[in-house]
């Protein structure tokens, strides 16, 4: 049996993520989810994001489904990506 260390294991790493929802959330939910910022956007949908190793960010789709609103999109936010396509502009 093969051992890793546990503090190098990728899935334990703070990642960013974006989840939006169909709907609007009350300001009350926000605490709820972790210290993942809630943004409501005019087009009815609520966004949360901010970093989270994988067991957060399973905690957070299993309350996102409590509450019941439709989840429409869960996204790892590549940062060097981004920084990379804004050094070639």
């Amino acid at each position: 049996m093969c051992e890793t260390d546990a503090s190098s294991d990728p899935l334990d790493e703070a990642k960013p993520y974006e989840i939006r929802l169909e709907g609007h959330l009350h300001d009350r939910w926000g605490a709820w989810f972790g210290g993942m910022t809630m943004t409501r956007a005019e087009n009815g949908e609520t966004l949360l994001a901010g970093p989270v190793d994988q067991a957060a960010l399973f905690s957070v789709l299993r309350k996102v489904r409590n509450i019941g609103l439709p989840l429409l999109l869960v996204r790892r936010i590549d940062v060097d990506s981004d920084k990379d396509r804004a050094s070639h502009r």
